[in-house]
């Protein structure tokens, strides 16, 4: 157990490591992830078949995190224009994909119809968390609402994909008929979205109503309604995915306390998912099995790149499909962003675990595609797009996320007037006030009175003030520094106290009382100094 525990935070460690690294060599990280588990590969010998089922499970729950931060971390305001052609990507899009690389297969490579359309179905989505890591690390800024639309297809269309992949299993294991399919079909999509509307809003009445004791407590049950929406419905024959896309979708874009931290766990939350997926699917992966499988793979990725993704987008997005408003540069570049990824990899281990195995490595297939495409399409994003002229450098592509804030963060302070303040018996349009400085209220007497340019403070007032806050904090530690009794420093100014350079005493703790200094301020024992040190951080 404690050798397992070992290995296991040695992995993580060296994953991030990876993740920290992979900018500098030009490598994607999640292709390091994928090299890693390869590396450490565990032998089908010491676990047998089991490891397929117990990696496939691992992933599936992994799945379920990344499905619904994509809906989590989408801002329902940037997406809403683009939503119905997002939509028409993510299923019709998603369909022709399957079908063009479908009849590739079996024309060209040769392969049974069924197997075939099995291998369109795997691979005709495309991966969110790989679009949002690239756009939000590159600042990738797109023109004409490029952006949320790519984001909103590919967070979206995964339950397609596993849908089709699901009909096919049974078509290959031969227990499917046309009532079956369409029953399937039915389900999947009405009760996926249906379980997704009614837990999200729930779960959404819940945490308005509720008062969690702490802020672990309410991360304990956003975890607990992301799992109940996929469990639930796919218990019934419904779609998790899909459901766990809508209650994200809800959650991340409507208000409560605390939302706004939660983005940012999810974020690292499915970044860790991520390293997960990658990594086990580098277990299961066979040197010798990969060599077999790399022709047919780089035939059916540049044929799936080149021909089937943008017949797919340009006969929905391109004039045929009534889309006029997109260029054919904008077409071009909504079809090369469409990466492959964990999703793909993940449903192929739905067919390792089938009852009937298809003649062909469809796995090792598939995952020679996912190392291709993320390779050379994620790392040829931002030259693409520049190349197309779909950049624009006035867009904020973090407005197309949910922890943007349309308005910067302000924060409130405070301060007394007395009869020494420079400010006493000023108005207030007398004063000078620094930019972005702004006097919010009074407080006289117990009295709430809001300023304008004439009102005059008195001494006594307790001024209420905002101002814009500082948001990059990486670069700020703050630390406390009690000043022991009989301190040799007892009875000296604050000017006179040693500290390093980049750093400054920002506040006086003494007692219960709280003390702005300043650099006459008689220091005194017992005295815990709040002290703010700004490192070089790399």
């Amino acid at each position: 157990m404690i050798v397992f525990l070992v290995a296991f935070s040695l992995i993580i460690l060296t994953c991030l490591f990876l993740n920290k690294i992979s900018g500098k060599i030009g490598v994607p990280a999640l292709l390091l992830f994928l090299l890693l588990g390869m590396v450490i590969k565990v032998s089908e010998t010491s676990m047998g078949d089991n490891i397929y089922w117990v990696i496939r499970d691992i992933c599936t729950v992994a799945l379920i995190f990344i499905m619904f931060y994509g809906g989590f971390g989408t801002r329902w305001l940037s997406a809403k224009p683009v939503v119905r052609d997002s939509a028409l990507l993510a299923t019709l899009g998603v369909l022709l994909t399957a079908s063009l690389t479908g009849l590739f297969c079996h024309f060209a490579l040769k392969w049974g119809w069924v197997e075939s359309f099995l291998m369109g179905s795997v691979i005709s989505s495309t991966d969110a968390a790989s679009v949002f890591s690239i756009l939000r690390s590159k600042r990738l800024g797109l023109r004409n609402n490029t952006a949320p639309l790519i984001e909103v297809e590919s967070g979206s269309n995964d339950p397609m994909s596993y849908m089709l992949t699901a009909v096919m299993i049974s078509v290959l294991s031969g227990t499917a008929s046309a009532g079956n399919i369409v029953w399937t079909i039915f389900a999947q999509m009405i009760f996926g979205a249906a379980c997704g509307l009614i837990i999200g809003q729930a779960a959404l009445l819940s945490l308005r109503r509720l008062r969690f004791s702490s802020s672990g407590n309410l991360t304990l049950f956003i975890l607990a309604v992301a799992v109940i929406s996929y469990a639930f419905p796919s218990l019934i024959g419904g779609n998790g995915y899909l459901s766990a896309y809508i209650v994200g979708i809800i959650l991340g874009n409507n208000d409560f306390p605390d939302r706004k931290p939660m983005i940012n766990f999810f974020d690292g939350l499915t970044g860790l998912m991520q390293i997960f997926i990658f990594f086990m699917l580098g277990l299961l992966a066979n040197p010798a099995d990969l060599t077999k499988a790399i022709l047919p793979a780089i035939m059916i990725f540049l044929f799936l790149t080149f021909v089937a993704r943008p017949l797919a987008v340009g006969s929905i997005l391109g004039p045929a499909g009534g889309f006029r408003k997109y260029s054919l540069k904008q077409t071009a570049l909504v079809s090369f962003v469409g990466l492959r990824g964990a999703a793909s990899i993940v449903f192929s281990l739905l067919i390792l675990t089938g009852s009937v195995q298809p003649g062909n490595d469809i796995f090792s297939i598939v995952f020679c595609i996912v190392l291709i495409s993320i390779a050379l399409q994620g790392s040829l994003i931002p030259y693409a797009a520049r190349k197309l002229d779909m950049i624009d450098k006035d867009t904020d592509v973090m407005k197309t996320f949910s922890d943007y804030n349309e308005n910067e963060e302000l924060h409130f302070g405070h301060f007394i007037i007395n009869d020494k303040s420079a400010w006493k018996d000023l108005s207030i349009k007398e004063m000078a006030l620094p930019p972005g400085f702004l006097l919010a209220m009074l407080i006289r007497d117990g009295e709430q009175i809001i300023p304008d340019g004439h009102t005059v403070l008195r001494s006594g007032d307790e001024v209420v003030f905002c101002a814009r806050s500082y948001q990059e904090k990486s670069d700020m530690i703050l630390y406390e520094h009690p000043l022991p009794p009989n301190s040799k420093w007892e009875g000296h100014i604050l000017r006179e106290y040693p500290k390093d350079e980049d750093s400054i005493v920002l506040m006086i703790r003494r007692g219960e009382e709280v003390i702005i200094p300043k650099g006459h301020t008689i220091l005194e024992s017992g005295d815990v100094l709040v002290i703010m040190r700004r490192e070089n951080i790399k």
